[in-house]
């Protein structure tokens, strides 16, 4: 009984550790690669009624046509961004039809309007299909923003920062942290992505 209850918390431990981990690491994330504009105010609230924003957001592989977790996460972390005191606000949502027959950005699109009852303008970009591919197809819709926040999770977003620094120093610099950081959200995908994302980084 000893040994079981021993290996029982020794196997919670880890999972706790696991968990801990993927935590720490996202926070990270989605404080790296930021710009100028970024002035450490609270997540999606950046130099509140300034001027012209716009939240991108970044598709992930959706087999289906119904719109999977992780695009949902996406789109509700997209929409959380958007600062109500902005003198503008645009969604800009990323992704082609990489896993499946719609377009990643049209699934974000139907979800955003549809289930979490955004109105606002959206410009979308269908065609993409590698965050490199997101960033470029990007470009020609934010370039008329003052702030620009990259939504996806923490260190895909973090990625995506760095091309668009690669890319375009300039609006870059614009770049302020989005609302797709929050503790205790997705606890058991914020691990494997950390994982995975921090791999991903260290490959640039």
């Amino acid at each position: 009984m000893r040994r079981r209850w021993a290996v029982g918390a020794a196997l919670g431990v880890l999972v706790l550790g696991f968990v801990a981990f993927g935590e720490v690491a996202a926070w990270v994330a989605s404080r790296r690669a930021l710009g100028a504009a970024d002035g450490g105010a609270p997540s999606g609230r950046r130099r509140r009624g300034t001027g012209r924003q716009v939240v991108v957001v970044l598709g992930y592989r959706n087999p289906s046509e119904r719109i999977n977790a992780v695009n949902r996460f996406r789109a509700r972390a997209g929409v959380r961004t958007l600062d109500p005191a902005a003198s503008s606000s645009v969604l800009v949502l990323c992704g082609g039809a990489v896993a499946g027959l719609v377009p990643e950005a049209e699934l974000l699109r139907r979800f955003a309007r549809d289930e979490l009852g955004f109105t606002g303008p959206i410009r979308l970009d269908t065609t993409s299909t590698s965050t490199w591919e997101n960033i470029v197809a990007a470009i020609p819709l934010i370039e008329d923003a003052e702030t620009i926040a990259i939504v996806s999770n923490s260190h895909h977003a973090q990625k995506a920062r760095l091309h668009l620094r690669s890319l375009r120093p300039d609006l870059a610099d614009r770049l302020v942290r989005g609302a797709d950081y929050r503790l205790g959200e997705i606890p058991w995908i914020k691990p494997v992505e950390a994982v995975l994302g921090l791999r991903s980084l260290r490959r640039m």
